[in-house]
């Protein structure tokens, strides 16, 4: 019987001895070092939606619609931190984060835009003569003061800006300039419009660089 029992209990070690060879390498990790370490994430660290800055800190990643059609963000008199009419040296201070300068260091008129932005035109703060004196994007995904964005049609604005609008012709398209003047500030909010009065762009910024067509003219 001791014969018989003897080669089996030399195969069974054999086989353990295999199997453990062939297992992944999990060095001398103790069950309290697995419950120390964390799960490593599967999502691509690009895929990660942006975390939203607490009230008042600046943020390096784009504040998207608030719900209510609201974003503290844009106002007439700037944007997040950054009022218009600061320095632009100042700029990336007030933001939180690097801002991409588009254009030559000749150039007194140009534009800055965050790390995010893979297009200028989805969203840029504009400088001249050495200060931040306009912002604007051709994208829905932010709003402008008072509720406006881009994809809404003309009678939208009339109905969030009733009695504020001084309509006027599109320099290049059959669509118009709907601008709205602040009391306040004295700055003021342009959208432009197609053919079919549907919002393409907007901008809010000090005269008379609001009224530029073409960009920095």
């Amino acid at each position: 019987m001791r014969q018989t029992l003897l080669p089996f209990a030399l195969s069974a070690a054999l086989s353990t001895l295999v199997l453990a060879a062939c297992s992944p390498d999990r060095g001398n990790a103790t069950e309290t070092d697995a419950a120390a370490s964390p799960i490593a994430s599967t999502t691509p660290a690009d895929a990660m939606p942006p975390s939203l800055p607490e009230p008042g800190e600046a943020s390096d990643t784009p504040v998207l619609n608030a719900a209510g059609g609201s974003d503290a963000m844009a106002r007439f008199d700037g944007y997040g931190d950054m009022r218009l009419g600061i320095a632009a040296d100042t700029m990336e201070a007030s933001w939180g984060g690097e801002l991409n300068r588009l254009g030559g260091p000749e150039e007194t008129c140009y534009f800055l835009t965050p790390k995010w932005v893979k297009v200028p035109a989805d969203f840029a703060f504009m400088i001249e003569d050495g200060k931040f004196v306009r912002y604007g994007t051709e994208s829905a995904k932010f709003v402008a003061p008072g509720g406006g964005k881009v994809g809404m049609v003309a009678a939208d604005l009339q109905s969030l800006y009733a009695g504020r609008i001084e309509d006027q012709p599109h320099k290049y398209t059959s669509g118009k300039y709907l601008r709205i003047k602040d009391a306040t500030t004295g700055n003021a909010l342009l959208f432009e419009t197609n053919a079919s009065g549907k919002v393409t762009e907007w901008r809010v910024g000090t005269p008379p660089q609001v009224d530029y067509v073409e960009g920095c003219s």
